[in-house]
């Protein structure tokens, strides 16, 4: 069977004029990107790469000087697209007098949802970004952190399709950031497909099927992670309860076999997982559970007079 595809462009360019309509910057060139349904893809690159125009083009923010794109089969600019799909922003533009549980309601509002809908996706969230004690402070008083968690609250109010995430795990802590990139997985495992950006590779390489590299507004590179990663003309073996002169016994017949030096090193963990495992040892899980609306089938949004706007 074929694989949905959520996002796709081709030949897409944007070049930005002056007010005599001369060309002053091509920010992308010739891009050609394919997203598939479930998949969590990364889109990288230096600051001035176009990351962040070809993700208001993908928002319907900007229109292409020339070439397609695609969003859930339609073009970005349809409401129908819009609709579906979630918007966590690099900085999250909450009102800083409303509290977390009145800004729920208001993105809830913008997409017609009814009363009592917007109340249980508003509870369903706060408990799954752990903001239910703090539901009615004001947001203005959040730490960078906890304003995080509103907004990638926000992002999913309207159980999207497509979620697109850009810089999320910015100012959040390693149990926080942990916990996002969780999410991220449980979500793709749903169904839902993830478009991220991060200047944090460790972040991407964790959590991302594929990812994109953009410099200069090319495409430079594109695959799966685990692919772009690997080193063909270099193998690892792995032993465990080898001890020293066992394993010396075997670098030394290695190296005689193939009249090489071989690197002998001890697997170890990364600093953040090693951090994980002495600040997380003895306290409840930070982990993040899914609202459970964003689980299945949700039942059809009472009648509210409104309709469905563009994403947050």
């Amino acid at each position: 069977m074929e694989t949905r595809q959520v996002i796709e462009t081709r030949g897409v360019r944007k070049t930005f004029r002056d007010f005599w309509r001369r060309p002053v910057v091509e920010a992308v060139k010739d891009l050609n990107l394919s997203v598939a349904r479930g998949e969590v893809f990364g889109l990288l690159g230096p600051n001035g790469s176009g990351k962040s125009t070809t993700l208001k083009m993908l928002l319907g923010l900007l229109r292409p000087t020339a070439g397609t794109i695609r969003v859930l089969d339609a073009p970005p600019q349809a409401l129908q697209a819009r609709a579906r799909i979630g918007y966590l922003p690099e900085i999250s533009h909450l009102h800083p007098f409303l509290t977390p549980r009145e800004t729920l309601r208001y993105y809830a509002s913008l997409f017609g949802l009814g009363r009592r809908e917007t109340e249980r996706r508003t509870e369903e969230l706060l408990e799954m970004v752990d903001l239910t004690q703090a539901a009615d402070r004001a947001v203005g008083r959040f730490s960078k952190g906890m304003a995080r968690r509103v907004g990638l609250a926000q992002a999913l109010m309207n159980a999207p399709e497509l979620l697109i995430l850009d810089e999320p795990t910015s100012g959040l802590d390693p149990l926080g950031a942990r916990a996002v990139k969780d999410l991220v997985r449980t979500l793709a495992g749903a169904g839902v497909t993830v478009l991220m950006t991060s200047h944090l590779l460790a972040d991407v390489e964790d959590v991302c099927d594929r990812v994109a590299i953009l410099d200069c507004g090319a495409l430079c590179a594109e695959g799966r992670t685990d692919d772009l990663l690997r080193q063909p003309d270099a193998v690892r073996f792995e032993i465990e309860g080898m001890d020293d002169a066992a394993a010396r016994e075997a670098r030394s017949a290695l190296e005689t076999r193939f009249g090489r030096p071989v690197r002998q090193s001890y697997p170890s963990l990364t600093l953040e997982r090693y951090f994980l495992q002495v600040v997380a040892d003895g306290r409840t899980s930070d982990a993040f559970r899914l609202a459970p609306f964003l689980l299945g089938p949700q039942p059809d949004p009472e009648p509210s007079g409104g309709a469905p706007c563009a994403t947050a």
